[in-house]
């Protein structure tokens, strides 16, 4: 799968759609701060998105089959990361293309720390690209094997998560056709962003892990390290049963 979507990226209409999303993250990525972001992703070799981004390291974590950029070979469903570790996470498109996207969001939440963000970048199925994974399904090719999960559907696992949406954005008004039309179509994209942004085809969302506590957390900033010892990930301390409740919605 990695490298069926990075190679659709870097075509003419899915370099429309990393070019916009790019530019969303380096806003929403640009007042974080801290020590530690980790970007999970199986789509792209490039981050030069993330280059005025405040946090001192930046680690790309892939499955193994990315190009270019991996510094950590793991599965979202299972990061070798320590709980309470990192100060940010970007997932671009990786609950799209999970096999459990619930459970890479549980993952997430455990390794943040509290008031950590994560961004969540996705397909919409309620929109023409949706439209057009229906159609083109079948052929099995990135991206429309996707799972496109709907913006409301991710709200409700992140909330039910104990996480809060800080900020989200859209772009991708216009279907996937070639350049010549999407010339065409320009205008669609700047009426859809003001009246419809509900039927964007990609949604980015940030979110800040909530915790309440009676006693303040201190974290030792100092010679922190987010690598698991047992290069495994460590037991998630909340209980994943909640999760199951919304998995009918």
């Amino acid at each position: 799968m990695g490298p069926d979507l990075a190679d659709w990226f870097r075509r003419p209409g899915g370099a429309r759609i990393a070019e916009a999303e790019k530019e969303i993250l380096r806003r929403f990525a640009a007042d974080l701060f801290g020590y530690y972001l980790v970007y999970l992703h199986d789509s792209d070799d490039e981050t030069d998105f993330l280059e005025e981004c405040p946090v001192r390291n930046k680690l790309c974590l892939c499955s193994g089959q990315a190009p270019g950029c991996c510094d950590v070979a793991a599965l979202g469903e299972q990061l070798p990361l320590r709980t309470d570790s990192l100060d940010a996470v970007l997932l671009r498109h990786s609950l799209d293309f999970a096999l459990d996207p619930q459970q890479v969001l549980r993952e997430v939440e455990r390794a943040l720390i509290p008031e950590g963000r994560v961004l969540i970048v996705g397909f919409n199925p309620i929109s023409l690209w949706g439209l057009w994974r229906l159609l083109l399904k079948w052929r099995g090719r990135a991206p429309w094997n996707g799972h496109f999960l709907s913006f409301r559907r991710v709200s409700d696992w992140l909330g039910l998560l104990g996480f809060d949406i800080e900020y989200t954005d859209v772009a991708a008004f216009a279907p996937p056709l070639p350049d010549s039309w999407q010339r065409k179509l320009g205008p669609l994209e700047r009426l859809g962003r003001r009246l419809f942004p509900m039927f964007a085809g990609v949604y980015v969302i940030r979110a800040v892990k909530r915790v309440s506590t009676v006693t303040p957390l201190r974290l030792r900033w100092r010679g922190r390290s987010i690598l698991s010892p047992s290069g495994v990930a460590e037991p998630s301390t909340r209980e994943s049963g909640s999760m199951h409740q919304e998995a009918g919605s």
